[in-house]
């Protein structure tokens, strides 16, 4: 293959003139240890170089009386960079007859970390060189430990410069036995261990008679047989919602929601989850501007949905098929971060996480290791991470989200965090963490256990006030039903009050110009909103009343939360209209003063009212 074989595609990185396989490998290996003699190498040995590049070097090195090394390669082809060759200093190109492979060189330890993490670049499998003669040195065990820390699972160990060692076969058996030990520590099961002599290209591309002992494959076997990447259309349906389109001219009554298909395809008729929400739908209708009509769409694609039941979701939803593989839902995840901001990557700092089109507070609650990036010196002590430092941490959202562990899908593994509004960390996700030590567990847990209790009893309040304590939140997830709501829920605390029942009622948009405070304001969430409702019910209940409220579009999870703040106390969640998820739902067609009636002996049945007659 030539420079011809490829062609530039500016920043987003390098496409190939054909349709082949293509997979990302990335080689890394102790100074001196062989790397750049490898991948001159398989250059060489698979026909990639440019025509007459091989002889030209060969013809410079006999001119300057020095001996020619396969290393020599890649300072040519760099030297060559300004005169338009597609080859820099991060990327080498060859192929097989299988596919074509770009190996990821980065010129240093900064640059490697920061494109392998924030997904400049992006390796399926790793070479890792080590020199048989010098034995494992200290930067072969922190390469190892960095494949780890960026989920790369493939690894194969090139046990180099053999012909040193007389291809000594207990030398390369050590070498296997201490290497394969130290990885299986870092969870990773090394692929194969592979005796060879780059130099002389023993077992590179041909099997090699100076090792009739090794029965295993060589170099280029290897790679062919490692496991690729599935292209983006064959991996199952991940779609960020990136807002929702409601139109009205000319009758139009169309709500479209837009996004962009980050992996998968979409058809008419489709049933699709909203997650976090949960909430399903089936595809109607594929829209797009200036486009005929069509029921598919596919990966990489900028579309439009409408779908057949009207459902309210927020942008930052991701939409999935129902009958595909579905993403991990939680709040704590484990991931690597490279940390470029100024200030550092601190405990239990709230920073804004940016993945997909959604955009959420989160905290780092825990750092497991730091790799500083300019001396690959490994920490497991710091409580904080530095700029280019690459941290292992376990990171907790404000409120569950969706996402994919990196070695199973790029595009919804990788993140980015934003404090102060600028861009400081990019990241990648390893696995989903159990959610029971959650902060606000954590809160609540501390929380009671330093409550200032009075002499009254729960008991004793309900006696007088002839009823127990009550956490009443009204929800509906129609917009139509905002207003009728707060109707319902006001005509409720009325009609308990003029029974000379303990309830009052607080509208949510009061906690914003009332408990918030000013230089707050600004910061304003859902996420606090739902955190100050439920802390006031935990006081207002505690008190023996009956607290009512109304939250529009209540999801699964706030609930959960607001039933948490609120503890010991219970909590009762009404939906209006379609779609209920909770405890109890009025019909939709009862008037305000059925509804009202309707909660009213629901609040009997559950003997929190103990006589109730309207």
């Amino acid at each position: 293959m030539t420079g011809a074989d490829w062609k530039p595609c500016g920043e987003a990185g390098i496409c190939k003139m054909d349709n082949r396989e293509q997979m990302n490998i990335v080689i890394v290996g102790h100074v001196d240890h062989g790397k750049s003699t490898v991948i001159g190498r398989l250059l060489a040995d698979t026909g990639s170089l440019p025509e007459g590049k091989l002889e030209a070097v060969q013809e410079y090195c006999r001119k300057n009386a020095r001996p020619f090394e396969y290393a020599f390669l890649l300072d040519a082809l760099k030297d060559e960079q300004a005169q338009g060759i597609t080859i820099d200093t991060a990327r080498s190109f060859f192929k097989t007859g299988k596919r074509d492979y770009i190996i990821i060189d980065a010129p240093g330890h900064i640059e490697f970390l920061k494109n392998m993490v924030t997904g400049a670049s992006r390796a399926e499998a790793a070479l890792l060189v080590i020199d048989a003669k010098e034995g494992i040195r200290e930067n072969s065990k922190r390469h190892g430990h960095i494949a780890a820390m960026l989920g790369i699972r493939q690894v194969v160990v090139l046990v180099n410069k053999m012909d040193l060692v007389d291809f000594d076969r207990q030398t390369f058996e050590t070498i296997r036995r201490e290497f394969g030990e130290f990885l299986h520590k870092l969870n990773i099961q090394p692929v194969n261990f592979i005796p060879l002599s780059a130099f002389n290209g023993d077992n590179i591309a041909v099997r090699s008679q100076r090792t009739a002992w090794y029965e295993g494959p060589t170099v280029l076997e290897q790679l062919d047989s490692l496991s690729n990447r599935k292209g983006n259309q064959e991996l199952p349906l991940r779609m960020p919602v990136q807002d929702i389109y409601k139109f009205t001219a000319a009758g139009d009554d169309r709500r479209i929601v837009a996004g962009t298909i980050l992996s998968g395809t979409i058809r008419s008729g489709d049933e699709v989850v909203f997650l976090p929400s949960r909430k399903r739908s089936v595809i109607q209708s594929i829209e797009g501007f200036n486009v005929s009509q069509r029921n598919m769409a596919y990966a990489d694609e900028a579309v439009g949905l409408t779908l057949k039941t009207q459902i309210y979701i927020k942008p930052g939803e991701l939409m999935v098929k129902a009958q595909d593989k579905q993403p991990q839902m939680g709040s704590r995840f484990k991931a690597n971060i490279f940390w470029v901001g100024k200030a550092p990557l601190i405990k239990n700092k709230t920073y804004k996480l940016k993945i997909g089109t959604l955009k959420i507070g989160v905290k780092m609650v825990e750092i497991l290791n730091i790799i500083d990036a300019a001396e690959l010196n490994i920490d497991t002590f710091k409580d904080q991470a530095e700029k280019h430092d690459v941290a292992e941490c376990i990171f907790e959202t404000a409120k569950p989200i969706a996402f994919d562990p990196v070695t199973e899908m790029e595009q919804t593994g990788r993140f980015v965090i934003v404090d102060n509004y600028e861009i400081s960390g990019g990241g990648i996700i390893l696995e989903q963490v159990d959610d029971d030590r959650s902060s606000l567990q954590e809160h609540v847990r501390q929380r009671e256990t330093q409550w200032e209790k009075g002499l009254i009893q729960p008991a004793q309040r309900a006696g007088i006030y002839g009823h127990k304590a009550k956490f009443i939140v009204l929800t509906s997830g129609s917009a139509d039903h905002g207003p009728v709501i707060e109707t319902i829920a006001r005509e409720l605390e009325q009609t308990l009050f003029r029974l000379n029942y303990k309830a009052y009622y607080l509208g949510v948009r009061n906690l914003l110009h009332g408990l918030a405070a000013e230089e707050t304001i600004k910061d304003w969430s859902r996420d606090r909103e739902i955190r100050q409702v439920g802390e006031l019910a935990r006081i207002l209940t505690d008190s023996g009343q009956i607290f009512i409220t109304t939250v529009f579009n209540l999801e699964d999870d706030e609930a959960e939360n607001l039933k948490l703040l609120n503890q010991p106390s219970e909590i009762l969640v009404i939906t209006i209209g379609e779609s209920p998820f909770y405890s109890f739902q009025p019909d939709a067609s009862l008037e305000v003063e059925g509804a009202v009636a309707a909660v009213g002996g629901l609040l009997q049945k559950q003997e929190i009212i103990l006589d109730y007659y309207l």
